[in-house]
């Protein structure tokens, strides 16, 4: 099955379990993958977060159910609000309106239909990638919790970084650096079968001190150099998924992303980004 099929696929199970709690994990499954890479790729091919996709899909039949003239906490329990204030604020947040309003009629509501991917094939600007066969390298730095849902995680990354930044964490870590792939990393470890985390470390094989360690495993990479700011970096991620996935003969390997940050300057870096991968059968 292509990644496209497997990501319409879960579109599918979604919609059919708009009433029930949805797991990322059974989500991930049937697009072959992780589920960090599962609710990555699904940002950036439809320019929204996945839990706020589903939301949206649920607030939208919610919506029909009260013109309909059902009771709002009838609505409310059907799709997983015990609260009648987190399914009200759920609910304004989408439409703009109170449910107790739309039930009374006359109150103008939003329609999100269910998505379908297709590949569509855009202009030909080159991107530039080497493919990396790697043993297990060990990195230390500090790091943060990352919840299973990435939407939560949106201020605990960059929260990490202006510590790092500003308490001197940044060069006691690059006076460690000595090991392969160099430059400052940034290390989303976040497999299924471990507690994600995001590092902000190096390569090293000196004494970690008081600095954190991970074992980041050995693993095929596809390695994309890009340079400019930190949204320039998400764009350059956003192509790899909906320009470089769909036709490169690979898929989502089973290890960390890697950011490499060669000139670490935000506003002017060099980067690359290592993307694990493994050849399609």
């Amino acid at each position: 099955m292509e990644w496209v099929d497997g990501l319409n696929a879960s579109i599918g199970y979604i919609e059919n379990h708009l009433t029930e709690e949805i797991a990322f994990a059974a989500l991930a499954k049937l697009a072959c993958c992780s589920t960090f890479h599962y609710q990555r790729m699904f940002a950036y091919m439809a320019g929204v977060p996945l839990s706020e996709y589903i939301r949206r899909r649920r607030m939208s039949l919610a919506a029909a159910d009260l013109q309909a003239g059902e009771k709002v906490m009838d609505v409310a329990l059907r799709y997983g609000y015990q609260s009648p204030t987190a399914f009200n604020r759920a609910f304004q947040a989408v439409h703009g309106a109170a449910p107790s309003a739309v039930r009374d009629g006359g109150v103008v509501v939003k329609s999100y239909p269910p998505l379908h991917f297709t590949i569509t094939v855009k202009g030909a600007e080159e991107l530039e990638y080497r493919i990396e066969k790697r043993s297990p390298f060990r990195i230390v730095g500090i790091s943060v919790p990352l919840d299973r849902d990435i939407e939560k995680n949106f201020t605990a990354v960059p929260s990490l970084w202006a510590r790092a930044a500003s308490d001197g964490t940044i060069p006691r870590l690059a006076a460690l650096m000595d090991g392969q792939p160099g430059g400052l990393l940034g290390v989303s470890a976040c497999q299924d079968s471990e507690d994600w985390r995001y590092f902000i470390a190096v390569s090293s094989s000196q004494d970690a001190g008081a600095f954190e360690e991970y074992t980041v495993p050995a693993a095929t990479w596809a390695v994309f150099p890009g340079a400019g700011t930190n949204r320039s970096l998400q764009d350059l991620e956003r192509r790899v998924v909906m320009e470089w996935f769909p036709a490169s003969g690979y898929e989502y390997g089973s290890a960390p992303d890697v950011e490499v940050y060669l000139n670490p300057d935000p506003e002017n870096a060099q980067y690359e980004v290592w993307i694990p991968v493994i050849k399609k059968a």
